[in-house]
């Protein structure tokens, strides 16, 4: 068996991992890479191997760092199954088109540049009907159902906790080169136990090697109590000043976590009504399914939705489609909280808004999760007093808050306890989907604690035999 590791290694996005045994090629995930433009761009239009010889592809979840890149591995001739979640599968089968629609108004957007300095138009990698196509190929495999997907590989996944049916894989594989038996489990994104809406992370055994993202290595999230009651203060700030609350936010799960979180806080009285605002029609797709898979939900979330007001349709809170209506918010007169998409600010209807805002000193910009190196929101998040936004320069003159509480991944300590239900063996285990930095931090930590077995950072396109 072999792993060769295609992305989401030294960065956190372009999730690939090659997984190659019994002449068969499985695909542990295909994402987008996000970062600057043109390393985008590029790393995005080409694969490290052929798409043709790819028999199946195993996704862990549906946030497009990890499936953005599904409907140009069809379109270059992809031809397998898609193995995921139920939960999973629906969640892509909007935010798949949704991306390739992003992508396309990027490609003409950089055309429009293009054509000025007398430089060739650039073709999009693909189309929304490259993503329909792509979504023909999904078969659903639910939690803890093992599925043999090759000769001598079964599939089961398991709860990852990380956002709607996201899942940790675990492989059995049967390798026919030296006739043993080996259980692969590569972790996708851990999610943090305690979260409201969704169940922790769920242990595993017998596990030979890992593969294990390293996100938030060397970093602490407040607890939840310091985070409910750090939104109060924010939420009332604003309300005091009648300014703008702006919070980028992923429209799977982070937004529908930060609604669930608001509509608690109300009932706790934490503070008065104040108009809300969800500007992305993602987002309220996204909602919509959150509804449909009600048992993939935490129980007390799962009651939520049936014995009490609905969490995603409380008083004051407005869900926006139209171009309009999310060009009306413009309008609307302080208090008021606007969630929009994307969370690292690269794309969609909230860089309209911190158009609008990020030069207000009575505004506050709210960073609720993880944003990739060179990304708007990495800026924001890390002080810059100058940014561009669609092509002009903004002085930021708005408070800057983040709350990584609201963060799907686990943070240090976290995956360190996630490591220690991982039972079995553990001889290799690769870290990847972290910054360097971070990666070895948690690398350091694992291997003091697991001396048994060899901990270290996957290199871009390292090849690994097991």
């Amino acid at each position: 068996m072999k792993i060769t590791f295609c992305g989401a290694a030294g960065t956190t996005t372009g999730s690939k991992h090659l997984i190659e045994v019994n002449n068969t090629r499985i695909l542990l995930d295909c994402g987008l890479y996000q970062g600057k433009r043109s390393e985008s761009l590029e790393r995005n239009s080409q694969f490290p191997f052929d798409p043709e010889k790819i028999d199946c592809v195993v996704l862990s979840h549906a946030h497009i760092d990890h499936s953005g890149n599904l409907p140009h591995l069809s379109k270059r001739g992809f031809t397998g199954n898609i193995y995921a979640t139920p939960a999973t599968r629906d969640l892509c089968s909007i935010m798949l088109p949704d991306a390739a629609k992003i992508h396309e108004h990027d490609i003409a957007w950089l055309n429009k540049h293009r054509k000025r300095d007398d430089l060739p138009e650039l073709e999009p990698s693909y189309s929304m009907v490259d993503a329909e196509k792509c979504m023909r190929q999904f078969v659903t495999v639910s939690y803890d159902r093992g599925m043999f997907i090759a000769d001598g590989v079964r599939l089961t996944f398991i709860d990852a906790g990380h956002v709607l049916g996201s899942a940790q894989v675990i492989l059995d594989i049967h390798d026919h080169v030296d006739n043993k038996q080996k259980r692969l489990l590569f972790s996708g994104d851990i999610g943090r136990p305690g979260n409201d809406l969704l169940n922790d992370p769920a242990p595993s055994d017998r596990i030979d090697y890992v593969i294990m993202e390293s996100t938030y290595g060397g970093r602490k999230h407040e607890l939840a109590t310091d985070s409910s009651d750090h939104l109060c203060k924010i939420v009332r700030e604003i309300q005091q000043r009648r300014s703008r609350l702006i919070i980028p936010a992923f429209a799977v799960e982070r937004t529908q976590q930060l609604l669930y979180t608001l509509d608690k806080l109300r009932h706790e009285n934490c503070f008065g009504p104040v108009a809300t605002f969800v500007d992305s029609p993602l987002a309220v797709k996204a909602t919509e399914i959150f509804r449909l898979h009600v048992d993939d939900l935490r129980t007390a979330a799962a009651q939520a939705l049936f014995m009490r007001d609905d969490p995603f349709g409380f008083d004051g809170l407005r869900l926006i489609r139209s171009v309009d209506e999310s060009k009306g918010l413009n309008k609307v007169k302080g208090p008021a909280i606007i969630i929009s998409a994307s969370g690292m600010a690269e794309s969609g209807r909230i860089l309209h808004h911190l158009r609008q805002n990020v030069g207000n000193p009575d505004n506050i910009l709210l960073f609720v999760g993880y944003c990739a190196e060179n990304t708007l929101g990495w800026k924001l998040r890390s002080g810059f007093k100058h940014v561009n936004i669609l092509g002009d320069e903004f002085d930021v003159r708005a408070e800057i808050e983040t709350l990584d509480s609201f963060s799907g991944h686990a943070d240090h300590d976290e995956m360190l306890g996630w490591f220690d239900r991982v039972q079995g063996n553990k001889s290799r285990v690769f870290l990847v989907h972290g910054e360097p930095d971070r990666s070895n931090v948690l690398c350091d930590a694992l291997n003091e604690k697991h001396s048994a077995g060899h901990v270290e950072v996957a290199k871009l396109m390292q090849s690994v035999d097991l």
